[in-house]
């Protein structure tokens, strides 16, 4: 052997291994047997059929593996015959299921093969037709007219097809024939009357009743049909009349008479006896409504009468006799139901917009509703109502009992922003039924109410010198939208004609906390105005402005300023000569001084701070005089010195000095001294008069403009108003101050040149005081101090 036949064989080996471990699935074949064959009867080569080698069908365990025919068959390995096993009975393997359809599964093995047989048993004429009964009674009443036809019962053959029962027959008699009736599924014997009975003659009849099959040979069953003459029931029932009818309300109570029906039988004895009854194809629900008398005829209320489910009754009456054959007739009873107002009206909310914005124009459908009431006539006429104070209608629409809930006027969410809606539906029954029912409508915020300060405008006090960079105020607005729509920003307005400290403000655009970014002064400005602006962030955004007036208070923050005496270096220091011979009170100088500020920080007071000699000057301390409090003697010294303090009121009190250095000198030396002091200060003093000069020249044209700026305001009442000053029949033309101040609606100015620290202001005193109306309203009383050098 070569080795490409040892190869070769190898491959075959390995085909042989594969080829036993698939399943080969063929095709299927069918056979057809009769049932009732002989057994051992062969049905076909199956080994043939399918191409299995006859000789290997041992070797391969040609077998069944499954039937459903449980073992009706079997196989020969030896030459693949299928035979019949067992007795075939195919109705009692399939009944009436036709085809009649065995399967069996075979199977060979090396390599494993599953084969499907089918086998139909096929029907035989086995089976004879067979009644249920073997005996059947009919009554017939000897009045019975010819044509009328009996119903028989049926025979049954458990055969299919042509040897089931094909037709009926009877007897050879002069009364009866039969006819056949078909269906789908039978064939049914009618039994006719074809000449009238007559009791007296023969009261019973004997009938035999043949089902016949269509098998060859044919196989037949017979019933024995006894037929029993009654003797005659001629009179029929009759009604007093053919149709009743009656009327009750619903609701009506339970065992409540509603009619009698009567009928009468003009028989004797037990065929004019009468039993009432309902018709057999009445609805069963009214055996639980109504109950009729067996004996009398009488129908009673069993159950509930509702109008709203059913409104009329038709019922069948049947009257019958108790004669052979009973003999029966019927009428028609009507029960109308009367509708009672027994429902409230429905309210049903269709559709419903639960949010509706502030902005809605009147005439919007805000919901559609529904009424409906299960009564009829006026018990179901309803009528509908809103409550009171609500800016909503019902709309009625085309349909019946349909309405739109509309809207009616504006609404307004600042002022209501939710609305229960109560709808009232009432029936037009007596009494009358109502039904209510609360919707609750949400109003939408629209953007349409601008933001708004509390006061307008606005007057705020800041002391000076504040720190830069430092909140010093704040300005608040509110907006009664909701949401983004009161979501309020604000911005200082800046333009070209504004101050120009607004430059220098700086606003928390969501607090409106204004910040100054530099510190004010006083005495730079004493007042500024500006405006901010509130938005707010609705679409689209409304905004509004307030004016904003500051007033700057004063502080003490500049000490006094020596204007006398003053020497040519600029320090304050002068030099007085006084003869020795002056006389007690002689004024020797008066020292001038001023303060840039206002009010008590402006006042200043004069003290001797340093004196050689204490008995001989004296200082005003309001008005820097200094006089001799007694003459000089010989012991005097010739020179002295005085240091006089010029401090003024605040709270935290600044001061400046002046030195003046009084020389005594004897009279003649005085009035040349003076000559010559007088020629070589004429230069000096030129200067300081020709500024006093200036200011005082401003100073009246200031009050002249003041007197006239006041009249006018006062003529055209206008609110703004301005200082007005008095002449002081006093004045010396020393330092004079001035004090204002406001109480109530009333502004009251106080000039004077001399003031005592402990002296109080009473509104009520007029002297030296310039009372102004003040027409500006504002909340609260605002006083304010002003003091001014004059």
């Amino acid at each position: 052997m070569g080795p490409r036949q040892g190869e070769m064989r190898s491959v075959a080996f390995y085909l042989s291994v594969m080829m036993s471990c698939i399943v080969r699935i063929s095709a299927q074949i069918k056979y057809s047997v009769p049932e009732e064959v002989k057994v051992g009867s062969v049905v076909g080569n199956v080994a043939k059929d399918l191409g299995l080698d006859i000789s290997s069908l041992e070797e391969r365990r040609f077998r069944i593996v499954s039937a459903s025919g449980d073992a009706q068959f079997e196989v020969s390995q030896n030459n693949g015959v299928l035979s019949v096993h067992k007795n075939i009975d195919r109705e009692a393997l399939c009944e009436s299921v036709s085809p009649c359809l065995l399967n069996l599964k075979m199977v060979v093995e090396n390599p494993m093969e599953i084969h499907y047989v089918a086998i139909e048993i096929t029907d035989v004429n086995d089976n004879s037709p067979r009644f249920k009964v073997e005996e059947h009674l009919i009554q017939i009443p000897e009045s019975t007219l010819p044509g009328k036809r009996f119903q028989l019962p049926i025979a049954h053959d458990p055969d299919i097809g042509i040897n089931t029962v094909r037709v009926y027959k009877v007897n050879q008699n002069e009364y009866f024939n039969i006819q056949i009736r078909e269906t789908r599924e039978d064939k049914i014997p009618l039994l006719i009357l074809q000449k009238p009975l007559d009791r007296e003659k023969k009261y019973m009849h004997e009938v035999v009743l043949t089902a016949v099959d269509g098998g060859n040979p044919q196989r037949t069953g017979n019933l024995n049909v006894t037929v029993i003459v009654l003797d005659i029931n001629d009179n029929n029932p009759v009604f007093s009349q053919e149709e009743y009818s009656v009327t009750i309300a619903e609701n009506i109570n339970t065992d409540t008479s509603v009619i009698t029906v009567k009928a009468t039988d003009l028989d004797e004895g037990i065929n004019g006896e009468i039993e009432y009854f309902f018709d057999d194809q009445i609805d069963n629900n009214l055996y639980n409504i109504f109950s009729l008398h067996k004996n009398t005829g009488e129908i009673r209320v069993k159950g509930d009468i509702d109008f709203e489910k059913v409104d009329i009754f038709k019922l069948n009456v049947y009257a019958t006799d108790k004669g052979q054959p009973p003999m029966s007739t019927d009428c028609r009873v009507i029960i109308k139901v009367v509708d009672v107002n027994d429902n409230k009206p429905e309210i049903e909310v269709t559709s419903l917009s639960g949010m509706v914005p502030e902005n809605a124009n009147p005439g919007t459908v805000v919901s559609l509703i529904s009424i409906t009431d299960k009564d009829s006539g006026l018990n179901g006429k309803v009528v509908c109502s809103l409550s009171d104070d609500v800016p909503f209608d019902l709309k009625p629409s085309f349909q019946n009992n349909m309405y739109s809930l509309v809207l009616k006027s504006r609404l307004d969410r600042e002022s209501v922003a939710h609305y229960e809606i109560q709808i009232t539906a009432t029936d037009c029954g007596e009494p009358p039924l109502s039904t209510f029912k609360t919707l609750s409508i949400e109003v939408s915020d629209v953007n349409d109410n601008s933001p708004e300060f509390s006061h307008n405008p606005v007057e705020f006090y800041l002391v000076e010198n504040n720190v830069a960079g430092k909140p010093i105020f704040s300005v608040t607005a509110s907006d009664n939208d909701l949401n983004e729509n009161a979501a309020l920003v604000y911005h200082v307005v800046r333009e070209e004609n504004s101050h120009k400290n607004v430059a220098f403000l700086n606003i928390n655009t969501e607090t409106g906390q204004v910040s100054a970014l530099k510190s004010f002064d006083y005495e730079s400005t004493k007042t500024f105005q500006f405006h901010v602006v509130a938005s707010d962030s609705g679409s689209p955004s409304l905004s509004s402005n307030v004016t904003v007036n500051v007033f700057i208070l004063d502080q003490n923050d500049n000490p006094p300023v020596i204007l006398y005496p003053l020497s040519s270096n600029g320090s304050a220091e002068g030099v007085e000569e006084i003869p020795r011979n002056v006389d007690a009170g002689h004024l020797v100088t008066k020292v001038r001084a001023y303060d840039p500020d206002i009010g008590y920080n402006g006042w200043l007071l004069f003290s001797l701070q340093e004196v050689s000699d204490h008995s001989l000057f004296n200082l005003d301390r309001y008005t820097g005089q200094i006089k001799t409090l007694r003459p000089f003697t010989e012991t005097d010294e010739a020179e002295h010195k005085l240091v006089i303090l010029v401090k003024d009121n605040g709270n935290v009190s600044l001061s400046a000095t002046a030195t003046v250095i009084v020389k005594v000198v004897e009279p003649k030396e005085a009035f040349a001294a003076s000559d010559v002091k007088s020629s070589t200060k004429a230069d000096e003093d030129n200067d300081v008069t020709f500024y006093l000069m200036i200011t005082l020249a401003s100073v009246s044209a200031l009050f002249l403009i003041s007197i006239i700026v006041l009249i006018a305001m006062q003529c055209s009442k206008s609110t703004d108003y301005t200082s007005k000053y008095l002449p002081e029949p006093n004045y010396d033309g020393t330092l004079c101050h001035s004090i204002q101040y406001r109480s109530g609606d009333k502004r009251y100015m106080l000039v004077g040149p001399r003031m005592s620290i402990g002296s109080t202001i009473v509104p009520g005193s007029h002297a030296n005081t310039l009372v102004l109306p003040d027409r500006r309203q504002t909340s609260g009383e605002v006083r304010s101090l002003n003091y001014a050098a004059c």
